[in-house]
């Protein structure tokens, strides 16, 4: 496809990553709920405003690093290789989960004192 304009590649961008970010949440929030239940009881005692609001930061820090895939997403369908992109920017999207869920567990084992 020839002529893409930057309007029709955000819009394919927003189309694309918007609803995998309800994964993308809810695959960060499964792995805080799993590091605390491995952790309880200490992890009730550790429950406190300020790691509630430690909690709520790293979340919107999540988000906002969940968005440099628009980058690279428009940055590739602006280039001669959109069509291989769209049918590989899943990889990018596995990995990127992958990431931060890693990153997630580190920081979860912190809060809660896990060893």
């Amino acid at each position: 496809m020839e002529g893409v304009t930057i309007r029709e590649s955000l819009t394919a961008a927003i189309k694309y990553w918007e609803p995998r970010r309800i994964v993308y949440n809810l695959t960060l929030a499964a792995t805080v709920m799993t590091y605390f239940a491995l952790a309880w009881p200490v992890s009730k005692h550790v429950l406190t405003v300020d790691s509630i609001l430690v909690l709520f930061l790293l979340a919107v820090l999540a988000n906002v690093a969940y968005c440099a895939a628009y980058v690279v997403d428009i940055f590739a369908q602006m280039s001669g290789y959109r069509e291989l992109w769209i049918s590989f920017r899943w990889i990018v999207f596995v990995l990127g989960v992958a990431f931060a869920a890693v990153l997630t567990r580190f920081f979860t084992m912190g809060l809660f004192s896990i060893p």
